[in-house]
């Protein structure tokens, strides 16, 4: 009942819990997802087994802006700098 209606949730599981429970029962931890497909929260729930169910289809994370983490300050996407090499730059030529 607690998770019912709208309040819900997509949970992705981590973990069962070793704990011994109640017959049909366990806790549970793993991480709730958004309708973005992100991990928002880590949670530790116990629940009754019969009341879950798998997602018909699971969201897949969104990708982040910074596509190109170690692309160079030179570089503004337009493949300039890798064309010409100005954006390429070894350790020894760095000083």
């Amino acid at each position: 009942m607690q998770f019912a209606g709208d309040r819900a949730l997509t949970l992705r599981v981590v973990s069962v819990g070793p704990e011994l429970t109640y017959t049909g029962w366990v806790w549970l931890t793993g991480y709730v997802i958004d309708r973005r497909g992100q991990a928002v929260e880590r949670r530790k729930i116990f629940v009754q087994i019969a009341g879950l169910r798998r997602a018909a289809t699971v969201p897949s994370p969104s990708r982040s802006r910074a596509t190109r983490p170690h692309a160079s300050r030179r570089d503004q996407g337009d493949g300039r700098a890798a064309r010409d090499g100005s954006g390429v730059r070894t350790r020894a030529e760095a000083r």
